[in-house]
C-alpha cells in the first residue's frame, strides 16, 4: 500500500474555550517541529496554513453556549479545508484550537463518507449541553451537539442530524469520575456508544485501542481520531484547560494508543485539540507531546 500524504491543517481558536490561550497551539506546534518530525520521518507532508483565526471573546456571561455564532463560523470553515484536502486523496491532520474543531472535522469528512466513526480519545466525554449546565462553554459539549443531544447550529452543521449515530462513536479515555448526573445518564441511555475509561486506557492502552477499533468499524469504513491532550494525566503533561491530575493515561500510554489508532486503515483525518501553550513558557512539555505524537503519526503511517 502507497505511503499517504498527509495535509497540515491550521484551526487556532479559542471561540469554544472559556478563555484564550488555545489558539496558540497550531504556531507553537510548528514552532517546535512537528512539521518537521513528521517529514524527517518520512511522510510526504503540506502545510494548509491556518484557515481560522479566532480568539474567545467573552460575548454574554449569562449565554448557555456562549461564542456560539463564531464556534459554528469556525467549525464550517475547518469543514470547507479537510473536505477540500480529502479531495486531493491526502489525510488531513487538523492542528487546534478548542474541542468544537472536531464538528468541523466531522462534517468535512461526512460530505465526502457519510459512514464516518469517530475515536474520541479525551479525558472528557463532554456530553454536557447548554440545557443541562450553566458553564456555557461549548468546547464541554462536543459529543452532545455530535450525538443530537441538543439542537442548533452547531449541532446541524453536518449532512445530517444528528452528526453521528451512538455506534459511530468511541469515547476512549474519559474520567467516568467526572461525570456530572445529566453526563452519567445520557450515557446510561446510549448503549451501542463504544465506550472506554481512563482506568481501562491506563491498563491496557493497545488492547483497548485495538477492541474500540474493532467495535467502531463494524459500523463504519471510514475513521476520524480526535486526540484532547488533558486525556494525559496532568501531572506529567499539564497542557491542558481541562486537567486532570492523576487521572489521565501516561504520555507513553497515550502514543502506544494513538499509533493503533493511525494504523488502522480506516483513518481519514486526525485531529488535535485543548493544546495551551501559555501553560508551558519553557516548551519543555509541549516538545514532549510533539515527541510522542509526531512518533505515533510516524508509526502509524508508514
Amino acid at each position: 500500500m502507497p505511503k499517504r500524504g498527509v495535509t497540515i491543517i491550521g484551526a487556532p481558536s479559542s471561540a469554544g474555550a472559556h478563555h484564550a490561550g488555545q489558539e496558540q497551539a497550531p504556531a507553537a506546534l510548528r514552532a517546535a517541529g512537528f512539521v518537521e518530525r513528521l517529514r524527517t520521518g518520512g511522510i510526504d507532508v503540506a502545510d494548509l496554513g491556518d484557515v481560522v483565526d479566532a480568539t474567545f471573546t467573552l460575548d454574554d456571561p449569562a449565554a448557555n453556549a456562549r461564542g456560539l455564532s463564531t464556534v459554528v463560523d469556525v467549525a464550517r470553515a475547518v469543514a470547507r479545508a479537510v473536505a477540500g484536502v480529502l479531495a486531493g486523496n491526502r489525510l488531513p491532520v487538523v492542528l487546534g484550537g478548542d474541542c468544537t474543531i472536531t464538528l468541523g472535522v466531522v462534517a468535512g469528512v461526512q460530505s465526502a463518507h457519510p459512514d464516518v466513526g469517530l475515536v474520541y480519545f479525551d479525558g472528557d466525554a463532554d456530553l454536557d449541553t447548554p440545557e443541562t449546565t450553566g458553564i456555557g462553554v461549548l468546547d464541554a459539549m462536543g459529543v452532545a451537539h455530535l450525538l443530537g443531544l441538543t439542537d442548533n447550529q452547531l449541532a446541524r452543521l453536518g449532512e445530517r442530524w444528528p452528526m453521528l449515530d451512538p455506534a459511530h462513536l468511541a469515547l476512549f479515555g474519559y474520567d467516568d469520575c467526572d461525570l456530572d448526573p445529566y453526563e452519567q445518564a445520557a450515557l446510561a441511555s446510549l448503549p451501542s456508544l463504544v465506550r472506554y475509561t481512563s482506568p481501562e486506557v491506563r491498563s491496557t492502552p493497545t488492547a483497548n485501542a485495538a477492541a474500540a477499533l474493532a467495535t467502531l468499524c463494524r459500523a463504519s469504513d471510514h475513521l476520524v481520531v480526535h486526540f484532547d491532550v488533558d486525556a494525559i494525566d496532568s501531572r506529567e503533561l499539564p497542557l491542558g484547560n481541562f486537567p486532570h491530575y492523576g487521572t489521565g493515561v501516561s504520555l507513553k500510554s497515550a502514543g502506544d494508543a494513538l499509533t493503533m489508532f493511525y494504523r488502522a486503515p480506516q483513518l481519514v483525518a486526525a485531529v488535535m485539540t485543548e493544546i495551551n501553550p501559555s501553560y508551558d513558557p519553557s516548551g519543555v512539555s509541549l516538545g514532549r507531546y510533539v515527541d510522542t505524537v509526531s512518533r505515533a503519526l510516524i508509526a502509524g503511517l508508514n
